[in-house]
């Protein structure tokens, strides 16, 4: 059984860590390199498996080097991978990430090739999961997967703004966007003062009638709630590395839904999962233990604790 799908995109990443960024035309050496798998839905599959929730990953991968290494970590953490798709005349997502370590920006180039698509056939499979993540990737297994399972919690982790996005944004339970989406999409410059705040969380709320929150980084995330648009701060960390940090946010938040966190309890403990992710170098390598997460959070507010 399936607690939770992962419906999206997969990549192999390979992080280059320098100190600053760099200067066009010149040569640079680094010491170390990071591999490992990436992308938003696959690396969300990745982290809820490593937690001990029972989830399957969809997607395409190439029938290539790396497709079969991220197939060798999925399988590593017990992920359902029995829907991937294997397309051999496709070639597996890579990215080649540089990572300022001064302050943990990273920039990412990624070679993404289009496909023929995935459908997925839900009514011969044995399946009931109680939350779905998309990510915009892989829309026609998206729709399909929201008309199989009409009872699950979705969630839109919504990075940028694209058909997939757009059209996820109507359905799901939960609209989790970057700033990035929230600013294209609502044709705003800026998001720094209270009534930007308000002005996207409404314009966002006028295509999503549930949960709608936009994370900003360090600065944290503004959500609605009963029709109040407030600002929840982020925790107070030094970062070294933010790849994946967005990813591993909606991961946890997936996690709080099986668990059955209240909406601002999920939004408090997905923030801290990222924090604790951008101190450490590489995406995925990054990801806490869930014992680690549940004793820093419960440390940090003493009036609630999460099980």
């Amino acid at each position: 059984m399936v607690d939770v799908l992962c419906i999206g995109h997969a990549a192999y990443d390979v992080t280059l860590p320098l100190q600053g960024y760099p200067v066009e035309n010149q040569k640079y050496s680094v010491d170390r390199k990071i591999e490992c798998g990436g992308g938003p839905a696959a690396n969300a599959a990745y982290l809820l498996s490593k937690w001990g929730i029972p989830t399957a990953y969809i997607g395409v991968l190439g029938d290539d080097i790396y497709g079969k290494k991220i197939i060798e970590e999925f399988i590593e953490v017990g992920t359902d991978i029995s829907m991937v798709k294997i397309d051999k005349a496709y070639s597996t997502p890579y990215s080649t990430i540089l990572v300022n370590v001064e302050n943990g920006s990273r920039t990412i180039i990624n070679c993404s090739e289009g496909h023929g698509g995935l459908r997925v056939d839900f009514s011969k499979m044995d399946l009931s999961p109680k939350v779905i993540l998309f990510d915009g990737h892989e829309l026609e297994a998206s729709l399909q997967a929201l008309k199989a399972f009409p009872n699950a919690l979705t969630i839109l982790d919504a990075g940028s703004v694209r058909k997939g996005t757009v059209a996820l944004a109507k359905e799901v339970d939960y609209l989790i966007t970057s700033e990035r989406f929230a600013l294209s999409y609502c044709k705003m410059d800026r998001m720094e003062e209270q009534k930007d705040f308000e002005k996207a969380i409404f314009k966002l709320k006028e295509i999503n009638k549930g949960k709608v929150a936009v994370t900003l980084g360090e600065r944290g995330l503004i959500y609605e709630e009963e029709g109040r648009v407030k600002q929840l701060p982020a925790y107070r960390v030094k970062a070294v590395d933010t790849t994946g940090a967005g990813d591993i946010f909606h991961g946890a938040f997936a996690y709080g839904l099986v668990k059955g966190f209240s909406f601002i309890d999920n939004l408090k403990f997905s923030s801290l999962t990222s924090a604790i992710s951008v101190q450490t170098l590489g995406g995925r390598r990054s990801i806490p233990s869930i014992e680690e997460l549940l004793e820093e959070y419960n440390r940090i507010d003493e009036n609630y604790n999460l099980t």
